[in-house]
């Protein structure tokens, strides 16, 4: 299980639509509107890179996501 936090940027007046719409995609956990640097911050959970990527094409694709940046969880170290 992969775990992952996109970070968008939207176009003014659309990171509501973006949240509510990337809540219905397949290993989505939660997508928030948040203040700051970003417009969403998702909170996704995938079986593998493939899924991740594919997640992040339809997230690319949707209108008023002007880009995103990805940080994948590191899992921790087994001693």
């Amino acid at each position: 299980m992969y775990k992952a936090f996109i970070l968008i940027n939207a176009e003014p007046g659309k990171l509501w639509n973006i949240a509510d719409a990337i809540m219905r995609l397949p290993g989505v956990q939660t997508a928030v509107a948040v203040t700051g640097a970003f417009d969403v911050i998702v909170y996704a959970e995938v079986v593998d890179m493939s899924a991740l990527g594919g997640l992040i094409s339809v997230v690319h694709s949707m209108d008023g996501v002007e880009r995103t940046q990805t940080a994948i969880e590191i899992p921790p170290r087994v001693a």
